[in-house]
């Protein structure tokens, strides 16, 4: 038996058709969701890239220590970007389709330094993680304003999160005082 061939005009129809997810959220909200939700993923996955960039750079007495600790942070970022993703699927909107996607949108300033010194990078992505907090309040308060608790709640436990890593950064690059603490 022959297969039915799929005309171009078929294919060109298919892709202009639209990705229609059910949803008791209104067409504003779920364009003003998937924007917020889009913004934050492409800066996770900005600041997936230099986390994982300066762990891949660690230098120094503490290289051990802070590889490990960016490796984990990365884990985590990374960990976020699927659930980011599917949650602006769920509503009803479109998500991120490329690099030049993710280049667009990101607010998380890329380093492409030659060399780092390592308590620069951990000032640098302690600075990103606390930013990225806020901008993960915003989001909330958007979610908030259109009833959307399951987004918000997702919201809270990155916020978390991502101020457990501030914290980390912050200590890992404290200098240590004369009593050695």
């Amino acid at each position: 038996m022959k297969k039915p061939t799929t005309t171009k005009q078929e294919l060109e129809r298919r892709q202009e058709a639209p990705l229609v997810t059910p949803s008791d959220l209104k067409t504003a909200a779920t364009k003003d969701i998937a924007g917020a939700m889009n913004a934050i993923l492409a800066d996770v996955f900005a600041l997936y890239l230099k986390t994982k960039n300066f762990h891949w750079h660690m230098s120094g007495p503490h290289f051990r220590d802070y590889h490990l600790l960016l490796d984990e942070q990365g884990d985590q970022l990374f960990a976020m970007t699927d659930a980011i993703a599917e949650r602006v699927r769920k509503l009803g909107g479109t998500t991120l389709r490329s690099i030049g996607h993710i280049a667009r949108l990101q607010r998380v300033a890329d380093n492409d330094a030659e060399y780092v010194e390592p308590e620069d990078m951990l000032a640098e992505l302690g600075e990103d993680n606390k930013t990225l907090a806020a901008r993960l309040r915003e989001a909330h308060g958007v979610c908030d304003e259109h009833s959307d608790i399951a987004t918000a709640s997702l919201i809270e436990v990155w916020i978390d999160e991502t101020e457990r890593r501030t914290w980390f950064l912050f200590e890992a690059g404290r200098r240590a005082d004369s009593a050695g603490h």
